[in-house]
């Protein structure tokens, strides 16, 4: 596993931010487009109804989030590949038992299952392990995971779709649990090294006296941490809530349900596009050009989502939002190892994770409520404004952190704790 030499250190960073995309692209069936194909058949087959169906999906979202800071806690400790290989092993289980669901209470058991441990658990290792070893380029590393990530989760969904009206939901969840169970084993094994992480230049450094749970209470006292929790919270809120309305959104707007959600392929297009750009970028540049810039772009999707015509408008709406989504969320995983280096950054991405994946929740049912009471969207659009904008004082107010060097590397097991006694 020895880093040294060019060619040593290419072919691990090659390999684990191969491993990090293939993993992205396997939280599919957790993420929201993969979920949706499968809303009007459960609730036909079942006998509730839709909107029963996504309070059981909200429910599962909120409780899922909880444990992200503890299944990072976990990774810092005893590396990615263990956590890796238990996750999979816990959503595979999870899909398969959807596959077999009867009623309400299961549905719902079976949505914190897969909103825990595919949308959070697996996302949250899939980045955080290119940050463990990745030390040049890390943020054009990032860029490639989210990116590649992005377009296998946005092409799930058209298979499930073919394989739902053959087959049903139900050999839909099962095919899906298999795969992740079969394949989730040589992703882990092949690329992901048996060290928790790589060891930086500065190995010989004596650690610390404030130990691993020390310094991420040192980090979560830093205000541009909860700068960049803020910038991913409000994308997740408001970035879910435009997603998840969509089509009823710019329908208000002149749309028809096929151009609505044609712009999802401007979104796609323009997301994928960004990550990668900002991915090198960011390994050139402050982070704080960037976050300003997305903000921005949310701004702008969302005084055109109330005021769009169709054409070109929605062309634009699409890529504003899909620029905006995808660029602060590589900004988050890129800067949080630069700013406070790796030794405690699986339980800090942890805390991110469970603020993203809680929005996410909150966003549609905000959006829902907020067209019900006045039966239109555009006011709530409008009024959401604050929250970028807030974002972006912050940023601009806010100190930023002096980037840090690479981390020493502690094995992964109980020794690597830093005298911190017991497994928290």
């Amino acid at each position: 596993m020895s880093r040294s030499g060019k060619g040593g250190s290419s072919w691990t960073d090659a390999r684990v931010t191969t491993a990090g995309a293939l993993a992205m692209c396997l939280s599919a069936p957790g993420q929201t487009a993969a979920v949706s194909v499968f809303v009007d058949p459960m609730a036909a087959e079942l006998g509730v109804s839709r909107t029963a169906v996504s309070t059981a999906y909200l429910v599962g979202t909120l409780a899922g989030a909880a444990a992200l800071p503890v299944v990072g806690r976990v990774m810092d400790r005893r590396g990615a590949r263990p956590v890796l290989l238990a996750i999979g092993a816990v959503f595979g289980a999870v899909l398969v038992g959807l596959s077999a669901v009867s009623g309400l209470v299961g549905l719902t058991a079976g949505f914190v299952g897969i909103r825990f441990a595919g949308q959070g658990a697996l996302t949250l290792v899939a980045t955080t392990l290119v940050a463990y070893y990745v030390q040049r380029r890390l943020g054009t590393a990032i860029g490639i995971v989210t990116a590649v990530g992005s377009a296998g989760i946005s092409l799930v969904p058209i298979g499930l779709e073919a394989l739902i009206a053959e087959h049903g939901f139900r050999t839909a969840w099962f095919v899906q649990g298999v795969a992740v169970w079969v394949l989730i084993v040589p992703i882990a094994l092949a690329g992901v090294p048996r060290r928790s992480r790589a060891p930086g230049p500065e190995a010989e450094v004596t650690p610390r006296k404030t130990g691993r749970s020390g310094a991420a209470r040192q980090v979560v006292r830093v205000p541009m941490f909860w700068v960049l929790c803020g910038g991913v919270g409000v994308l997740a809120l408001v970035g879910t809530a435009l997603t998840f309305h969509q089509v009823d959104v710019l329908g208000e707007r002149g749309l028809t349900p096929a151009e609505a959600a044609a712009t999802f392929l401007p979104q796609t297009v323009s997301g994928l596009t960004s990550t990668l750009l900002i991915g090198m970028v960011l390994d050139r540049v402050s982070p704080r050009p960037v976050m300003v810039g997305s903000m921005l772009m949310l701004v702008a999707a969302l005084v055109m989502g109330g005021f769009l015509a169709p054409g070109w408008g929605a062309v634009l709406y699409g890529i504003a939002l899909g620029v905006a989504n995808n660029s602060f969320r590589t900004v988050e995983a890129a800067a949080l190892p630069r700013y406070f280096g790796t030794e405690t950054i699986g339980e800090i991405r942890g805390i991110v994770h469970m603020i993203t994946v809680a929005a996410s929740a909150v966003g549609p049912v905000l959006l829902a409520l907020g067209h019900a009471a006045v039966g239109t969207y555009r006011p709530l659009l409008l009024v959401l404004i604050v929250l970028p904008v807030g974002l972006i004082v912050g940023v601009l107010l806010v100190r930023e952190p002096r980037p840090r060097p690479a981390e020493p590397h502690p094995a992964p097991g109980p020794a690597a704790g830093h005298g911190c006694g017991g497994g928290g």
